[in-house]
């Protein structure tokens, strides 16, 4: 009677222990996390504001740019300030619907950041090899056609799987080997069958991220041969597409990695299964506002110019 009793009962509040078997060192851990998460929300802010102030800079691209930069700045957010609070007062508690909340949230912004990696190869796919169409195919009317059904997608595959982790009995312990609720890392602690949830997981992330990757890497084979066929003057057109395919292998990589490390026998320690997972939120949020700032030739050209009216005004 007394097993049944506590085979049915299940865990409401968990506690995070992500870089556990780090002891004191977590402590000095959270030094360049501060640094990474302030680097991010400062530049982040600075091209969101850049792209909203500056009329030049209301162009399909740089508004793609603009919501990559909402993304970057929003996701460190669910994250990484309560890894902090575990790290500087040992604050590791979460509740079940926040840790749904926050899986919810990093998950669908992580898979909203690749689609926006897609639509900005599909600005470059126009901008290349259709230029004579690009207004009419990129224009406010038509880019929203184009948003709809990745959104779709990414909300369905997203808010099923956060539900069928919900609907799990947790009865064997309630410590998250994490910073913060991963959807495996809280589905593994489950007592019942989680084959379903692994399999929705999976799902989740072949046909957002990696479907997306494919897609983006057919477009720019496509991109490419055109460039090839053409003459030299697309290579400079060519060159942004550079940074794109950069930024996207890096996530993809940071981000299969830690998926599939709780699926497939590895010699990752938790530790470094955690960190993985936290680069592949923060790496990109602190790189990207500087790499497009710098390698986009109409944001650097606006925030010179801003530089040189806040120097020039003074006087």
């Amino acid at each position: 009677m007394m097993l049944v009793m506590v085979q049915n009962i299940s865990f409401t509040t968990f506690t995070l222990t992500g870089f556990h078997d780090l002891g004191e060192w977590g402590t000095i851990l959270s030094i360049p996390y501060v640094i990474m998460f302030l680097m991010s929300t400062t530049l982040n802010l600075i091209l969101i504001y850049l792209i909203i102030s500056q009329r030049a800079l209301h162009s399909p691209m740089c508004i793609l740019i603009g919501l990559m930069a909402v993304v970057d700045l929003s996701l460190p957010v669910f994250c990484i300030p309560n890894m902090l609070l575990s790290f500087l007062f040992n604050w590791k508690g979460i509740s079940l619907e926040g840790c749904l909340v926050q899986m919810f949230c990093i998950h669908f912004l992580g898979t909203f950041h690749s689609t926006i990696l897609l639509w900005m190869a599909l600005d470059r796919f126009f901008a290349i090899c259709r230029p004579l169409y690009y207004h009419k195919y990129m224009g406010m009317a038509n880019f929203l056609k184009f948003i709809i059904f990745p959104v779709i997608r990414n909300v369905f595959l997203i808010t099923t799987m956060v539900s069928w982790a919900g609907k799990l009995t947790f009865c064997t312990t309630n410590e998250i080997d994490h910073c913060f609720c991963e959807h495996m890392a809280l589905v593994q602690l489950a007592c019942g069958d989680i084959s379903i949830n692994n399999a929705l997981g999976l799902m989740a992330i072949f046909l957002t991220i990696t479907a997306d990757f494919i897609l983006i890497t057919i477009s720019y084979i496509v991109i490419l041969s055109s460039v090839l066929r053409s003459d030299k003057s697309c290579l400079k057109a060519f060159n942004t597409c550079i940074t794109h395919i950069i930024v996207m292998t890096v996530s993809l990589v940071f981000a299969l990695i830690a998926f599939m490390s709780y699926r497939i026998r590895n010699k990752f320690s938790p530790s470094s299964r955690v960190f993985m997972s936290t680069m592949y939120l923060l790496f990109p949020s602190c790189f990207n506002p500087i790499i497009y700032g710098i390698r986009t030739k109409e944001i650097r050209e606006q925030f010179l110019k801003i530089l040189n009216h806040v120097k020039v005004f003074p006087k």
